[in-house]
Formats: structure tokens, sequence, C-alpha cells
């Protein structure tokens, strides 16, 4: 099997898949929102629905989608509201023809409204639970948060993909450059700050809402980093609004886990490594044939014009002095 191909992945092999795992599929395939691994709903001759998740291959070993469903498990465990994969026979992690997956009960809810202040201090609440379980051991397989993957070696990823059109090589290898070393530099407090198991891409589209509150799907990303990686993607808006959503992030959190202020200063430089190494994640996946399907407007050299000004607004932002509750 080709690296991260999934041209073999057809909707017969899938519901095989399933069958062979010992689910009994009695619907269509529904496809999910999801590019980097295949994902569909889909429900048994009872109407009990599920979500199928398809690894891509050769992305994770299998040691680490382990762990990730180890965590899972053990979040779960604590009663909090984890979407964990289930278990068959034991198992969670299923191979059928080459491909690896793991099937989900399926939860529905409401997209979590991120300027909306309930909701915030209740996910500060939430994360904080998390990260007081995921304190207490360590990842032994996962990948932690580190600039040489996210900003140097996406850079080389970029390069190599030759996307970058020749007129606007210059200009756009300049200034990811320049964002790149104040970046860097920026990240170096976080070998002083407490180390812990994160979801990794705590963003809107991975926490739903449901009357009881809140529950995350989707840990696939998840690594070793500060706490504040779980954080910062929930903030918006001009700086007095981010520093009143923090505060209240803040105020739910520390009702369970202490919040180490420190952190805050690595906030932009983890915007920069998710900014540079979402366009190397875009270059590299782009032979996959729902890329340019789902993402039309990348590869074009409007689409790298205005990489040119995010990456302007982004040193911008890293030379401005970072959020801090003392000036709130």
């Amino acid at each position: 099997m080709a690296s991260f191909d999934f041209s073999a992945l057809s909707p017969d092999l899938i519901i095989d898949g399933l069958e062979s795992a010992g689910f009994s599929v009695d619907s269509g395939l529904l496809a999910l929102n999801s590019y980097e691994n295949r994902v569909y709903q889909f429900h048994d001759d009872n109407l009990v629905k599920y979500v199928t998740k398809f690894y891509r291959p050769q992305r994770w070993q299998l040691k680490q989608i382990h762990e990730e469903h180890d965590f899972s498990f053990e979040l779960a465990k604590q009663e909090l509201p984890i979407v964990a994969p289930l278990k068959v026979n034991g198992e969670s992690l299923f191979e059928y023809k080459g491909y690896h997956f793991a099937v989900f009960p399926c939860r529905g809810g409401r997209i979590f409204e991120v300027d909306n202040l309930n909701q915030l201090e209740w996910m500060g609440r939430f994360i904080a639970r998390i990260h007081a379980v995921s304190s207490q051991n360590d990842f032994q397989h996962r990948p932690n948060f580190n600039t040489d993957e996210l900003l140097l070696q996406a850079r080389e990823g970029i390069i190599a993909s030759n996307y970058v059109p020749k007129s606007l090589s210059t200009a756009f290898f300049t200034i990811l450059d320049h964002v790149i070393a104040v970046a860097t530099e920026q990240y170096l407090p976080a070998q002083h700050t407490k180390q812990i198991r994160l979801h990794g891409d705590c963003h809107a589209g991975n926490i739903l809402w449901r009357d009881e509150g809140p529950h995350f799907v989707d840990f696939d990303d998840c690594r070793t980093g500060p706490a504040i990686q779980d954080l910062w993607m929930m903030l918006s808006g001009d700086r007095q609004q981010q520093l009143l959503q923090l505060d209240t992030l803040l105020m739910g959190y520390e009702e369970f886990f202490t919040f180490e202020s420190e952190q805050l200063l690595l906030i932009e430089s983890l915007r920069t490594m998710r900014l540079v190494n979402y366009m190397a994640w875009l270059c590299k996946r782009w032979q996959d044939p729902a890329f340019p399907l789902n993402f039309p407007w990348f590869n074009t050299e409007k689409y790298w014009e205005q990489q040119i000004l995010m990456l302007k607004e982004q040193m911008s932002a890293l030379q401005q002095a970072p959020l801090s509750l003392n000036n709130f």
C-alpha cells in the first residue's frame, strides 16, 4: 500500500471490515467532515448509530494509536465526557486488508460557542479535569509540541512540495524564516514549564455541546505539551475580548488544576506552529484526491499571497506583549 493512500478504501471494504470486527451495518455510510482520516457514520439493524474512523496509513505507528485509545479510556474511566472507542473482545483497534480502524458510539451535539462566557467557564473546568488526570502519567510513544517538527520540518516540507510560485518565493520564505526564528526563540521557556498529555487539537469543531454540557471527540492529535495548548484556541476577537475570555476560562480551570501563568508567553509561538504546520500539511496531502475537492483555494498564487500577509500579521503578533491577566 502506498504511503498515505486511501485509493483502495471502497464502501464495500469499509462494510466488510466493520463486519469482520463484529459490527453489523444496516445503513449507508455517511461521510463526516474529516480529511486526515476517513470517518463515516452508520447504524446497525437495531438503529444504533456508530462512527468509524479509518486511520490514514503510515501516519501513526500502531503503538501511538493504541496510546491514543488508552488515553481516552483513562479519561472516560474518571467519568469525563470523552467519546472513547468501543472494545470488542478487549480490542479497540481493528485491521482489515491493511487498513486500521476504530468504532465509536455516535454522540451528537451543538457546536461550542467560543464567545459564550458561560460555556467558556464550563470548558475551563472540563479541560482542567482532563489535565488533572492526564498529568498523572506520561505518553511513551506520542510526540510532543516542538519547533523542530512543527516549524523547521514543516518549512522543509513546503520547500520540497515546490508549490510556492517562483515569483513569490523570496517574499514568502523571507517572512517565513523570520517568523520561525522569533517563534522558536519565544518557545524556549516551554522547556521549563510542566509538560502533560494533551488533547492537542482543542478547537470548537472537536467540542460538542449537549444540555448536560460539553464532550470531546477526536483525540487523534493528542501529544505532550504545555497546558495552554488546550486553551488558547478558544480565544477570539480583539485583545480585550481575549483577556475577558482568558479570565473566564482560567476561573473555571483553576477550580480543578493549577495553571502556570508563565505559559501565556507561549501562545503566539504555539499559534505559529499551527499556522506553519497547516500550510505544510496541505502541501503534503495535496496528492490525496479529497484535498483538491475540499480545498480548491489552495495552491494558487492568491493563496500564497495571502499566506505572506498572514505571516506578516503573525510576526506582528509575536512582537506584541503577551496576554497578561495582570493588565486586565
